[in-house]
């Protein structure tokens, strides 16, 4: 029987079950980090701990992101803290209250799922949901994730291809890859 080359060895692993649901649009490369970007003016602490932002009463249409925070050699990260807000159905943040905030932790492996909406865009920004992702005890991560196709990308000077989530039918995915 030959030796496995290493076409044969890729080969095999495309054939392995992958939850397509965690890919996102471009292929993940562990070992190089999550893009950071700017928190912006709208960022509050003392979030409360929830996995829906959903608000009693939104008529916007509702957005399932899934995924998970893995180290840069592609180990799940427990205990993660990811902590969401963006604007709402009007471009608007809530300055005052906790509308559309808050925070929530992975799971064992990794894994972190949050309900919402659609934001809408406000001036000069395209749609997007920040974001601040922290491994127990290491550094924070403050990024921005971006929708495919959306037509203010393009002439968002924030906006980066490489934070696009993978949208199907309602529902997003991205993979953080952070300091653990």
């Amino acid at each position: 029987m030959p030796s496995p080359t290493r076409r044969r060895v890729l080969a095999a692993a495309v054939l392995l079950p992958i939850a397509p649901v965690f890919a996102q649009s471009r292929p993940l490369t562990c070992g190089g980090l999550t893009e950071a970007q700017t928190e912006g003016p709208f960022f509050k602490t003392d979030t409360p701990l929830r996995m829906s932002l959903v608000e009693p009463g939104s008529k916007a249409p509702r957005l399932l992101v899934i995924g998970r925070v893995l180290s840069a050699q592609c180990t799940p990260v427990a205990n993660a803290l990811l902590d969401f807000w963006h604007a709402d159905e009007d471009g608007e943040y809530d300055n005052r209250g906790f509308r559309y905030r808050g925070h929530q932790f992975s799971d064992a492996q990794g894994r972190w799922r949050l309900a919402t909406i659609v934001p809408a865009e406000y001036p000069g920004r395209t749609r997007h949901i920040h974001v601040k992702v922290q491994a127990p005890g290491k550094r924070v991560l403050t990024t921005q994730l971006y929708f495919p196709g959306d037509p203010g990308n393009a002439r968002d000077g924030l906006y980066e291809r490489a934070l696009e989530m993978r949208l199907a039918k309602g529902e997003g995915s991205f993979d953080f890859v952070v300091e653990a």
